[in-house]
């Protein structure tokens, strides 16, 4: 009999922790497909896959460090979760809130919400608070919050996120036999980077930054080295790059849309000791990357998960790719949070269809058929 997936936290138990008298909080997260893009690894003469995150429950990689967070909340005592949010977080937040019959507040930068990521919240029955500023002030503004009343913090900075999130790194060496020559992947408040180089660490036996003593244990290897972790910013809102926080960020990928990443001493090392790099590119190659996955591989993924490729694009171009590496790159989000950008950035919105007659001859004429 086929083996059914049971959920991030019970297929990668012993790598978390977990006390046996934790409840398991869970939509069934993670497991999600690694699919190999030929037409990418043409264009920059390397062997590439894509970690579709996308394919979580509520449509982003948020989802695997939610798992970890609300079960270690649910065996407490405490009702209310919160956490600030450009969107995927919220959703996911509010969603497994639900799951665990707690309740759910988000604070957000008013007006800098894709309408999905919101109307995820909103169907899951969060308490929407937008506040007028962005989202480092709707951080600050959590924080305190949560350190002054009985709720607790979702955010990446609760360190059961991270310990949630580093599985995906677990599922790519499962999946590919062992760790990727380089991995990349887009960077915002730069939790995820730095929960994957915990994860590649761990499977290879070796102890990395990590946001608590307990998440390396002793077991055995799984992968025989570490990838080269590569993080992508959009220009816009690039504080790694600028090597110092960004009071303004701008770009039209908002879930990246952060200028002082709350990860980021993490990040940096995470940067530093695999001896990758963190680099940025234009929201301009962010929408063409977006196209290019979405038309030559088959994967619609949001703005921001396209920096991942964008950024493995300028750095072919640049001729920065090794020949015939082996990479993966994480895609974040679905790109259904945000139709709106994406057929923004096509002419005439993306919908050129023309109108016939329902006579199959005619079709047939305007296909070109004989």
């Amino acid at each position: 009999m086929a083996h059914q997936w049971r959920g991030l936290l019970r297929e990668y138990a012993e790598r978390l922790p977990l006390e046996e008298s934790d409840p398991v909080v869970t939509l069934l997260e993670g497991g999600t497909p690694l699919v190999e893009a030929p037409a990418i690894s043409k264009r920059v003469g390397a062997r590439v896959w894509l970690k579709v995150e996308g394919a979580n429950p509520t449509g982003s990689f948020k989802d695997r460090g939610m798992t970890m967070a609300v079960s270690k909340i649910a065996a407490t005592d405490t009702q209310m979760i919160a956490c600030a949010s450009t969107g995927n977080t919220s959703a996911s937040a509010a969603a497994y809130a639900v799951a665990a019959g707690l309740q759910c507040v988000v604070i957000l930068p008013a007006g800098k919400i894709a309408a999905g990521k919101l109307a995820q919240a909103i169907m899951h029955g969060a308490r929407l608070v937008q506040v007028d500023g962005n989202f480092d002030d709707a951080l600050r503004l959590v924080r305190k919050l949560t350190e002054t009343y009985p709720v607790a913090l979702v955010n990446s900075v609760n360190p059961y996120r991270l310990q949630g999130q580093k599985t995906a790194a677990f599922e790519i060496v499962d999946a590919l036999g062992d760790a990727p020559d380089i991995h990349i992947l887009p960077v915002g408040n730069a939790g995820n980077i730095s929960a994957y180089w915990m994860g590649y660490n761990e499977y290879a036996g070796q102890k990395a930054v990590t946001t608590m003593e307990e998440s390396y244990r002793n077991l055995p290897a799984v992968a025989t080295h570490v990838p080269q972790m590569w993080g992508v910013q959009a220009a816009g809102a690039a504080p790694f790059v600028a090597g110092h926080p960004i009071d303004n960020p701008e770009t039209i990928a908002t879930a990246i849309r952060i200028g002082f990443p709350a990860s980021w001493d993490f990040a940096s090392r995470a940067r530093d000791d695999s001896k990758g790099l963190i680099t940025a590119v234009p929201d301009e190659e962010i929408m063409r990357a977006q196209q290019i996955i979405a038309g030559e591989a088959g994967v619609f993924v949001e703005p921001a998960s396209a920096a991942s490729v964008a950024g493995l694009l300028r750095a072919a171009e640049d001729g920065r790719v090794p020949r015939d590496a082996r990479i993966v790159c994480t895609v974040t989000g679905n790109g259904l949070k945000d139709t709106k950008t994406a057929l923004a950035a096509l002419p005439d919105g993306g919908m050129q269809a023309e109108v016939v007659a329902p006579d199959t001859h005619e079709v047939a004429e305007l296909l070109g058929l004989k």
